[in-house]
């Protein structure tokens, strides 16, 4: 299916690793012109090189930037002054109880998974009004919808990116502009990988590991494995695409099932 990418401009924020490399990848295998976001030079060019491995010749760059910095996001900004995708990935997270949750915490939370996109959305979405085209994606999660008990403040800022999508979808109506959120669930990132590695540790391989917590911490999963960042990539290019001006306004789920809500 060719979605109809080619030479569009995509920036991905938090697109070294995990959701947002494969992404990035896949965006680029359509054709898309890449912007890169990660927090060092280092990252952006092993990220880079990965996507160029996979697709020689591909229009990828890379610039810098910690989100939880608002002069850093500005200077992004000032580089990459229009784009025709933005899709709001960056994102951090931390089991925490929450009475050891700082106002400090909180505020590096929203700072990093809820401002960030804020801040370029404030930017790029009004010159996507004007070009009467444009899309913007949040990667949210289903614990915006099933607030985990470990880590309330993640929780709350994944709902917030989904009230922020769906606000700004509103102001779309009769153009060529949407907005949407996705939200993944359980996923085989770089952090579960560890997490998985740590359990195997204790005794248990890796596929026990993974049966026992699909077995007890998400036994609503209908997948009963991790997603694969290939899986929440295809929805996202998709998404991204001109095939998908019916969808806008929408939370996506790429969960695996784990939500049981219609």
């Amino acid at each position: 299916m060719d979605l109809q990418l080619t030479a569009k401009t995509a920036l991905i924020t938090g697109s070294t690793a995990g959701i947002g490399l494969a992404i990035a990848q896949r965006l680029a295998a359509e054709g898309a012109h890449v912007i890169l976001t990660g927090r060092t030079e280092a990252r952006i060019a092993e990220a880079k090189a990965a996507i160029l491995a996979q697709t020689p010749g591909a229009e990828v760059r890379g610039v810098a930037v910690d989100f939880g910095d608002a002069a850093q996001v500005d200077n992004l900004l000032l580089e990459v002054p229009t784009v025709d995708i933005l899709v709001n990935n960056v994102g951090i997270f931390e089991p925490k109880p929450f009475a050891e949750i700082s106002d400090a915490d909180w505020l590096r939370f929203f700072e990093v998974n809820v401002l960030s996109g804020v801040r370029l959305s404030r930017q790029y979405f009004p010159l996507m009004l004007q070009a009467d085209w444009g899309r913007i994606l949040f990667i949210s999660s289903e614990s915006g919808l099933q607030i985990p008990a470990e880590m309330v403040h993640y929780g709350t800022t994944k709902t917030a990116q989904l009230a922020v999508a769906r606000g700004l979808a509103e102001l779309t109506k009769g153009t060529g502009v949407t907005v949407n959120s996705v939200l993944p669930g359980p996923t085989a990132s770089e952090g579960v990988e560890g997490f998985l590695k740590q359990l195997a540790g204790e005794g248990k391989t890796r596929e026990e590991a993974e049966h026992d917590f699909f077995r007890d911490a998400r036994p609503s999963s209908l997948l009963q494995r991790f997603i694969t960042t290939d899986e929440i990539a295809s929805m996202v290019a998709y998404l991204s695409s001109p095939l998908a001006a019916a969808t806008n306004g929408a939370s996506v789920r790429v969960d695996g099932g784990v939500v049981r809500s219609i």
